[in-house]
């Protein structure tokens, strides 16, 4: 009935089986009071799942945020997905970004069943040329969960000494483009850009990144590291191509001595680092 256009709602009725029942009971007026009270499928379908699961119980809360996530990813409309995902956070004291990622990445698994895609491998146009270690695409995975979670404390120092060509995945460097291109200052307008964005990889990817536990107990400590480990590879990484001109014995004595002296001060750095 809603996808064709007619506002469909739930009557929550007690007391009798059917209408007819309810009407001889309690009169017109009081079912007329039930039609007025008449609530959406979407909150129809999240409280029969409440009434399923224990909140209290945390594996329980992490099951009835699975199940209305699938729930939501059904509702077209993204305002009215997002007013509901916002009732709901405040309502079930679930953090939004939960909410928004599991969304996400549910909506993308709906996409790609109606794709006919799952029996089938996938090639990714964003897949790296050379294999990229777990621990680099973990840290990169990390980069952009600050830049979300802790827009306003990481934004500056990341920005000054990560850039786009630092990643070493397509797909991350997408995202980081789109973060920091934008003109939000803050973590829910952040987050409301990438909710809106309609790839469906690098929906995929965003909830991937906000679902993960990076066990981070410091985000400033947290980036300090994350600045040095850069820091450090592009140092050792030039240190390894002064090696190599000078090994290759094509340079002048002049250039020679420009790069021992680019070299020396490049150790010196390194020891300090460490």
């Amino acid at each position: 009935m809603e996808k064709n256009g007619c506002d469909a709602r739930v009557i929550q009725m007690e007391g009798a089986k059917d209408p007819d029942e309810y009407i001889i009971k309690y009169g017109s007026e009081g079912f007329k009071r039930l039609a007025r009270n008449a609530i959406s499928l979407v909150e129809f379908k999240v409280k029969m799942l409440k009434e399923k699961y224990d909140l209290e119980s945390a594996t329980d809360k992490v099951r009835f945020l699975k199940q209305i996530t699938k729930v939501l990813s059904e509702v077209e409309n993204k305002i009215e997905r997002e007013i509901y995902i916002d009732k709901i956070s405040k309502q079930y004291d679930i953090s939004k970004e939960a909410i928004f990622g599991e969304v996400n990445k549910q909506m993308y698994k709906n996409q790609s069943s109606k794709n006919n895609i799952l029996s089938k491998p996938v090639h990714k146009t964003d897949q790296p040329k050379e294999e990229v270690s777990e621990a680099v695409i973990k840290r990169e995975n990390m980069i952009l969960y600050l830049l979300i979670n802790h827009y306003e404390e990481s934004i500056v120092d990341i920005t000054s000494n990560i850039v786009k060509e630092d990643f070493r995945l397509e797909i991350n460097q997408k995202i980081f483009d789109i973060i920091t291109e934008s003109k939000e200052n803050d973590k829910d307008k952040i987050l409301q850009v990438l909710s809106n964005i309609e790839d469906s990889m690098l929906q995929s990817q965003i909830s991937e990144i906000m679902l993960s536990d990076y066990g981070i107990n410091s985000v400033q400590k947290c980036i300090e590291d994350i600045i040095i480990t850069y820091t450090k590879e592009r140092l050792n990484n030039r240190k390894f191509d002064i090696i190599k001109e000078l090994e290759s014995g094509n340079l002048s004595k002049e250039e020679a001595s420009m790069l021992e002296i680019e070299l020396n001060n490049i150790i010196i750095e390194l020891a300090k680092i460490k």
